[in-house]
């Protein structure tokens, strides 16, 4: 059977697929990325998990992959296939694109930003379906976004594009890695509420789901916490709608998964910051953790519906 090979590599763990034709899923698995061994263990931990994939598709389905589509995380280089930088993971530089295709025979390969490729599968098949503008914004350990017109994801013009992460809502408030301070990342990711929460009573093992949980239950602690986050987070949507005027903005990632606790408010706060702008759905993401494996798919069967050359290919 026809059949593309969809690889979501995240910080710790790889997510992967064998696609057909109609998207659904032939076969799925999952591997560590062995980043505590340092980059090249990680490059090489692809390309295995790549070849096995391939390998129990000519095994189980009769042929191998026509196509592989790779999602990975940091400053991407979709036109020249080259994960450029990626902190959690000591990258720079890897040309991801032309190692995967020679360990694979040759195949055509696409290289997408995880959360760009997440966006891509939320506008086609999740979330943003029938939307001709959305903002996709996932809230992990840190924040990004992907901008999607007319089912197109833009990467921007050195791959920066959806960066909100980094947008400054408290000008000289908390360092962050990036080198400027007051990020919205620093204060309404998972991580930062996390922290936020350990710091304020939850305990040394407390993580955002636990704030939100403590939030439910009325603790006032808690509640100050989670609402300074979603301060912190409609500052941030309210500079990004009013740059791109997007029809739905969806919400994804850890911190979306406390559901009508963080969108009741965040609906209210966004709502009360607009003035001229006009006021987009806000949604939650429909395919959760999934997205970036399907969207990967959708970059592998894209290439073999587009006839342009493995350079020219982006998301």
């Amino acid at each position: 059977m026809r059949h593309v090979i969809a690889l979501d590599v995240g910080g710790t763990g790889m997510k992967a697929a064998l696609a057909g034709p109609d998207g659904e899923l032939l076969h799925r698995a999952r591997r560590a990325t062995g980043r505590e061994r340092g980059p090249d263990a990680v490059v090489a931990e692809i390309l295995d998990f790549a070849a096995e994939l391939h390998a129990y598709g000519v095994r189980h389905l009769g042929e191998p992959a026509s196509a592989a589509g790779v999602a990975v995380p940091g400053i991407v280089d979709e036109a020249r296939g080259v994960a450029a930088y990626a902190a959690n993971l000591g990258w720079r530089d890897v040309p991801l694109r032309e190692l995967i295709s020679a360990e694979l025979g040759g195949i055509p390969v696409a290289l997408g930003h995880d959360v760009r490729t997440g966006g891509l599968a939320e506008g086609r098949i999740g979330a943003g379906r029938g939307a001709d503008r959305f903002l996709f914004v996932a809230l992990g350990t840190g924040i990004a976004g992907a901008i999607s017109v007319d089912g197109r994801v833009e990467a921007g013009a050195h791959g920066f594009a959806g960066e909100i992460g980094h947008v400054v809502v408290r000008p000289g408030g908390a360092p962050c890695p990036c080198g400027q301070r007051g990020c919205l990342e620093r204060f309404a990711s998972a991580a930062a509420v996390s922290e936020a929460w350990a710091a304020a009573g939850g305990g040394p093992e407390a993580d955002a789901a636990d704030c939100a949980k403590a939030v439910v239950a009325g603790d006032p602690d808690a509640v100050r916490v989670w609402r300074e986050a979603v301060d912190a987070l409609a500052d941030g949507l309210v500079t990004a709608l009013t740059l791109l005027d997007p029809r739905t903005l969806i919400i994804g990632g850890g911190l979306a998964e406390a559901g009508e606790t963080l969108f009741a408010p965040l609906r209210d706060a966004v709502r009360q910051r607009v003035t001229f702008q006009k006021l987009p759905s806000i949604v939650p993401a429909a395919l959760g953790d999934a997205a970036g494996c399907l969207g990967a798919g959708l970059l592998a069967w894209d290439l073999l519906s587009t006839p342009t050359t493995p350079a020219e290919v982006t998301t």
